[in-house]
């Protein structure tokens, strides 16, 4: 009875349960418009875990404050949530170009778009991001990765040379649901191996300072240097 009461309170992730419970209530308190948005997702759209969660929302929003970005590029919009946390740090005359490819998502985005206060910060890009990338004006102060995980290292490739000298790449799903922690290779997905070999790339790339954040689904922060 005891493991059952103990596997219950891990997540999906392998991360105590009670723990972000916890971190959540003393943390920031969420806005009103994200608390909907996390409803609406669960209700309507498939595989709602793609979301940013609550306390990962929180933190993406106190880095964009700290960087004080006035350029931010977002790989993956999903339903808009973690677009809407990252605009909160936005400069006065500062913008979000958010990119994705499916259409499904469009009505939604936009309409919670259209109920924050930062609508008109707020540019939605729909197409592969690979093209998309080279029409957005750089320097960029922020990039978060959020999308297919076989492209990272392109994706990382394309909006580095585009980075303010200190800006901040986030990427999101690094860890996997512990998949990367997996030695044998031959046994793993492609995703998977995408991962393990963006990881490592990351620690060793000498143009970033880089730390890997267990935190929800693994999280890495990458200074430019």
């Amino acid at each position: 009875m005891q493991d059952q009461k103990d596997k219950k309170s891990f997540t999906s992730e392998g991360i105590n349960e009670d723990w972000f419970i916890y971190a959540t209530k003393h943390s920031d308190s969420i806005p009103e418009i994200l608390l909907e948005l996390e409803k609406e997702t669960h209700q309507k759209v498939l595989h709602p875990r793609m979301m940013s969660g609550r306390l990962q929302g929180r933190f993406l929003s106190l880095l964009s404050n700290l960087v004080k970005a006035k350029t931010i590029v977002e790989i993956g919009t999903y339903t808009g949530y973690s677009t809407l946390c990252l605009a909160e740090g936005l400069t006065d005359n500062g913008k979000i170009h958010t990119i994705d490819r499916n259409e499904e998502l469009v009505s939604i985005q936009e309409r919670f778009f259209k109920k924050s206060k930062f609508y008109t910060k707020i540019k939605r890009h729909l197409g592969k991001a690979l093209e998309l990338i080279s029409s957005i004006d750089g320097p960029y102060d922020l990039v978060f990765i959020d999308a297919d995980k076989e492209n990272y290292d392109l994706y990382f490739e394309a909006v580095l040379p585009k980075m303010k000298k200190g800006g901040l790449i986030i990427s999101d799903n690094v860890m996997w649901s512990g998949k990367v922690l997996c030695e044998i290779n031959n046994t793993l997905d492609k995703k998977t191996l995408a991962l393990k070999k963006f990881n490592k790339k990351l620690m060793m790339d000498y143009r970033v300072q880089t730390t890997l954040l267990p935190l929800r689904d693994g999280l890495t922060l990458s200074r430019v240097l």
